[in-house]
């Protein structure tokens, strides 16, 4: 093997990637140091955890003996990190314009006493979180099943810690958050995204909430649901606008629906039925669904037979 390895052409590769580093590409960072650490951001969300859950997602240093003190020192140890991590994140924010070390610095420490500020507030939201997955689904045995187990309870939670470093105007940070949620449970909630107590995602895999959507209270969403935008041809031209629709409280989403664009209004106690595709509001107090979804079956015996599912005329159909 080493015989046939010449090491000046192995060079001439090296030398020629390396020239292609100094082409000014959007791709390049050389400088490492420079940028927020993706794997870090990952370790701080789990760390939050055991913030917002205490004793449900322990450390191994823990001293039961003397656990205050162990608290204490995974606050400061977060603190720590954040603060770095904000740091290196406020070089990506358009709105701050180019800041000296010093002020970055002051900012990042500012930013990251807000955050902590907010952690009491993030603990009520997601108790009522928790409080509304139990209530509404009936196979929970109990609170610690979902707070260990339910993956719509972890993004939830990972959406409301990158939900206040959003609102404080930090770039990349929240998204990775969020993004290591999706990862993590198949749910991408967007950190810009405004959502009220008693929020439930029951299942969850393949939920898609954008950056600009208003969700209320006691709203509860099934797996494969988009609140999403209606088009997204104008690119940058749309960043700050409203895209994505409003969902007034009580609501319920059923599996496989999308509603998108930033006009539309689910009012109040409304319940949108499976697979249905809106793009225009709805009246509160309404049901949604499908008309008339037609069913085939086929044997190699008897051949197809179709099948009209018809639905209730109470129902308020969108098609």
């Amino acid at each position: 093997m080493s015989e046939i390895i010449n090491v000046n052409e192995i060079d001439e590769i090296v030398s020629e990637i390396f020239a292609d580093y100094d082409g000014g590409k959007n791709i390049d960072a050389v400088n490492i140091f420079s940028n927020p650490d993706k794997a870090e951001v990952r370790e701080l969300v789990d760390n939050l955890f055991r913030v917002v859950y205490p004793g449900y997602f322990r450390d191994r240093s823990y001293k039961i003996y003397n656990l205050k003190n162990s608290y204490a020192v995974n606050i400061e140890d977060i603190f720590y990190h954040l603060n770095k991590q904000v740091y290196l994140a406020l070089d990506f924010c358009r709105k701050r314009g180019t800041l000296t070390d010093e002020e970055r610095e002051q900012e990042s420490y500012r930013v990251c006493k807000e955050f902590f500020k907010q952690i009491p507030k993030v603990r009520e939201y997601i108790e009522s979180d928790l409080a509304a997955a139990f209530d509404g689904d009936p196979a929970a045995g109990c609170v610690e099943e979902i707070i260990l187990a339910y993956p719509g309870l972890m993004a939830i939670t990972v959406y409301r810690l990158a939900h206040e470093l959003y609102k404080l105007q930090i770039p990349v940070l929240p998204r990775l958050m969020t993004e290591y949620a999706h990862s993590e449970t198949g749910i991408d909630i967007h950190p810009g995204a405004e959502i009220g107590k008693n929020f439930f995602i029951d299942h969850g895999t393949g939920i898609v909430i954008g950056e600009t959507s208003v969700i209320g209270q006691y709203v509860k969403i099934y797996q494969g649901v988009t609140i999403g935008a209606l088009s997204t041809r104008g690119g940058q031209k749309l960043s700050g606008k409203k895209r994505h629709p409003t969902i007034c409280d009580n609501v319920t989403i059923y599996a496989g629906a999308s509603i998108l664009g930033g006009d539309t209004v689910i009012g109040a106690n409304t319940v949108i039925g499976g697979n249905t595709f809106i793009t225009r509001s709805v009246a509160a107090d309404t049901v949604v669904s499908m008309k008339n979804i037609e069913m085939e079956y086929r044997t190699k015996t008897s051949g197809r037979k179709t099948e009209m599912l018809d639905q209730s005329e109470e129902w308020y159909y969108i098609i």
